[in-house]
């Protein structure tokens, strides 16, 4: 898919989905990496006499494994070793996972809607697919966040793009040091204005390039955000914040294809505002309804463009307030069936507590 370069701004187009540079890259690395074991295997071949051919075993060359053995890539992070065969062919190198696990970032909050900031492990159990989980990893602190704003670039954003880029400003105001940022702006095309920064004044910059024309690609922003999030932040905490006032009328992507993309290997929360206007209405919130609560995430619609500046500050002790909860699922099963998530949390002096968190994934799937 080709991409209109963008006249307010030097940003290179942002593409839907990186799969065919991804599938160029990995054909590149591999034929890489079998150009250097010939160079290395040749250079030994060349010291030894030249009736006996040198064999894997005795060059200290790893052959990789075949494709076909390989592990599918799993919900978690872990080491990557290599592993001696039980038979003896030479020092074959099989890449495994070694550890699964499961990182949840969840929000608390009591009867009255509260934020709930005070829970200590025990409080939490996990679910996953109806079965308690063990509990690996567990902490409450205000750690590092890489955050996308997505922000509609369509005609109808014109008189509503002030407001919204100070209720952003003073989101990122509120983040913290480490914090990294990113900004696209999308309407049928989606563009990289200000890749990943802490620096408030380039953000500003990048959220001022508005051109405000064409229809409205939500899914596509939506679905390359994750991408760029997922290939390239810092920290394992992310989230995509949405900003649009209209309904998708021009993605290549789906909305179940948006949704299965955020769902899949520890993929963002999403939060969005909903602008209800002349092109969404009511009865159009359902698919940012959808995407935010399936990854923990909550929609808005203000009824005034006034309260965009009050959610943007909602949404910054949100992030500022989630707990970190991990576990290895007791399921080992490596196919690509989708595990429903569901977490629980009891404490003292609380009637009753509501654990919004994503509400399953894709397991043994890698995403592109």
């Amino acid at each position: 898919m080709s991409f209109k370069a963008n006249e307010n701004s030097n940003a290179e187009p942002f593409p839907v989905s990186s799969l065919a540079f991804q599938r160029w890259r990995g054909s590149a690395v591999l034929v890489g990496m079998c150009f250097f074991l010939a160079l290395v295997t040749g250079d030994v071949e060349g010291q030894t006499s030249s009736s006996t051919q040198a064999s894997p075993a005795s060059t200290g060359v790893g052959q990789p494994a075949p494709a076909s053995n390989a592990t599918p890539a799993t919900q978690s992070s872990g080491a990557i070793t290599p592993e001696q065969p039980a038979d003896d062919q030479g020092a074959l190198f099989v890449f495994k996972k070694q550890v699964q696990e499961v990182i949840l970032h969840a929000i608390v909050v009591d009867e009255q809607r509260r934020l709930v900031i005070d829970l200590d492990r025990p409080a939490f159990t996990a679910f996953e697919d109806g079965v308690p989980q063990a509990t690996t990893a567990f902490h409450r602190d205000d750690v590092p966040v890489s955050l996308g704003i997505v922000i509609d670039n369509s005609g109808s954003m014109r008189e509503k793009r002030d407001k919204v880029n100070q209720a952003v400003l003073n989101l990122i105001r509120a983040s913290g040091p480490k914090d990294q940022t990113f900004v696209v702006n999308f309407s049928q095309d989606s563009y990289l204005d200000q890749d990943f920064t802490s620096d408030i004044g380039l953000l500003q910059q990048a959220l001022q390039k508005v051109s405000t024309q064409g229809s409205t690609a939500l899914y596509d922003a939506i679905v390359a955000s994750a991408v760029h999030l997922k290939n390239n932040a810092r920290v394992e905490r992310k989230v995509l914040l949405v900003i649009t006032d209209g309904r998708d009328n021009a993605s290549q992507q789906t909305l179940n294809e948006a949704m299965r993309r955020l769902q899949q290997e520890n993929g963002p929360t999403l939060y969005a505002i909903g602008l209800l206007g002349d092109e969404l209405h009511q009865s159009d919130t359902g698919a940012l309804k959808s995407l935010a609560a399936s990854t923990g995430g909550v929609a808005f619609f203000p009824k005034d463009l006034d309260e965009v500046d009050d959610i943007a500050r909602t949404v910054a002790r949100d992030i500022r307030s989630q707990y970190t909860i991990a576990y290895k699922p007791t399921n080992h099963s490596h196919t690509s069936a989708y595990r429903v998530i569901e977490v629980r949390a009891q404490a003292r002096g609380y009637h009753k507590l509501t654990v919004r968190t994503r509400s399953g994934y894709y397991a043994g799937e890698a995403v592109h």
